[in-house]
């Protein structure tokens, strides 16, 4: 039997430094969930996406169910950069987890001017969604490719001192290079990745079952995707990378970790589940214990790849 240790759960992300790896998928998290569990128990709070002006969103229905999952078209819906300075950065004032706030644009400027203003003390690093339809490459998101991704990271970084994340899109052929194009461009943390873009049909009515016909697709189904493209980012690059899709297991956490990421951000699961982050904090870290393991060091990147099959899907 193997001695009791208390483990540290701690990991670092660039120079922040977080309690433990569990944190939320952008959209996924809200203030209405701390009256089900202590918010400051995750190791991160990242908050829903926001844009500069109101945004109204999608036209309905949003979402449908899949099996293993679900889709969404919600349209990331935003009251502005106004309502997250006067009423949501005092709020999450209140919690000592460090505050992530997501932004997305879709034109460069846009991006800028947003990444700007929300770079504010009592943030603590910016996630920038490059997921979304970049207007000047003819609606394909700005992480679908290595060079507009490079473009808009530049930009990013020059107009804040804050750490920097890239959220990346599962829907590109190139996920390697683009992560590399995000880190040359100086950001600071690859979040891997985003929804996959499906649509499903109602056979009856045959119609589309999302108002927009096309929408992300998340959950279990996904999380093969996500997790080969978090090894094959954190074998590219050397900025630590967040894992994130389909999580919703203490099993789940652990295979990220092993193939190289740093910290996970739990999305659909915890639709299904409220307390689904908190819970697996304290699964994590009970593990840890029994396995005798002392530090997520001794599990982030070490998965053991066959000598036969080393370099083939690098």
């Amino acid at each position: 039997m193997k001695d009791f240790i208390t483990p540290d759960t701690g990991t670092q992300i660039g120079t922040l430094a977080l309690q433990n790896p569990i944190m939320p998928a952008s959209g996924t998290f809200s203030e209405d969930l701390a009256d089900v569990f202590d918010l400051d128990v995750l190791g991160a709070h990242v908050l829903k996406t926001i844009m500069h002006g109101m945004r109204a969103g999608n036209p309905t229905p949003r979402v449908c169910d899949m099996p293993s999952g679900m889709m969404n078209a919600i349209g990331i819906p935003s009251k502005g950069i106004d309502d997250f300075r006067d009423r949501m950065l005092p709020y999450w004032a209140g919690y000592g987890a460090p505050l992530v706030v997501s932004i997305s644009a879709h034109s460069m400027d846009e991006f800028v001017r947003l990444c700007e203003a929300v770079s504010l003390p009592g943030v603590a690093a910016i996630e920038a969604n490059i997921s979304c339809p970049n207007i000047e490459a003819d609606g394909r998101a700005f992480a679908m490719r290595p060079d507009t991704t490079h473009t808009v990271i530049e930009r990013l970084r020059g107009c804040t001192d804050l750490p920097l994340w890239a959220k990346l899109s599962p829907n590109t052929g190139e996920p390697a290079e683009v992560g590399r194009a995000a880190q040359d461009a100086g950001a600071d943390a690859l979040v891997v990745a985003n929804t996959m873009l499906g649509m499903s049909i109602d056979v009856a009515s045959r119609t589309p079952r999302l108002g927009n016909v096309m929408g992300g697709m998340s959950g279990p189904a996904i999380k093969p995707v996500a997790l080969r493209m978090t090894y094959q980012c954190a074998r590219a690059c050397h900025i630590p990378v967040i894992g994130c899709g389909g999580i919703s297991t203490l099993e789940d956490v652990l295979e990220f970790l092993i193939a190289g990421a740093r910290a996970v951000q739990i999305g659909t699961a915890t639709f299904q589940s409220p307390t689904i982050m908190a819970r697996l904090v304290t699964q994590l870290r009970d593990w840890m214990a029994a396995q005798g393991v002392s530090s997520l060091g001794e599990i982030i990147g070490t998965l053991e790849i066959p000598q036969a099959a080393d370099g083939v899907w690098a």
